[in-house]
């Protein structure tokens, strides 16, 4: 397998992670509050929801596992931010195939009307 290959398959793992670490609703409305841009306690994270600390924590690390957010350690607690670059990399790669998509059926448009 070339370098380009491997290189090209590692990205892809990675976006198929992003994708994962976002198709879930808990994930999706955690990144919602980080996206306020101040780092949050999982404490913080919790406050007025019905989600317990632990089911916070497990969603984190597969937010983190995905590079979507990042952890620091404050004192006895961790303080967690949103990693916008994996996200904007997804969008991107979303942007692609929709370009993909529009060339291709404007192909086709041509091909059926010719």
């Amino acid at each position: 397998m070339s370098s380009r290959s491997r290189s090209g398959a590692a990205a892809l793992r990675s976006r198929a992670s992003v994708f994962a670490a976002l198709g879930d609703e808990t994930r999706l409305s955690v990144l919602g509050r980080l996206a306020k841009g101040e780092p949050q306690s999982i404490a913080r994270l919790t406050e007025g929801t019905r989600l317990t600390r632990q089911a916070v924590t497990k969603h984190l690390r597969v937010l983190e596992d995905a590079g979507v957010v990042r952890s620091v350690r404050i004192g006895r607690e961790s303080r967690f931010t949103l990693e916008p670059r994996p996200i904007d990399e997804a969008r991107d790669f979303l942007d692609l195939v929709s370009r993909q998509w529009d060339d291709a059926l404007a192909r086709l448009k041509a091909f059926v009307e010719s």
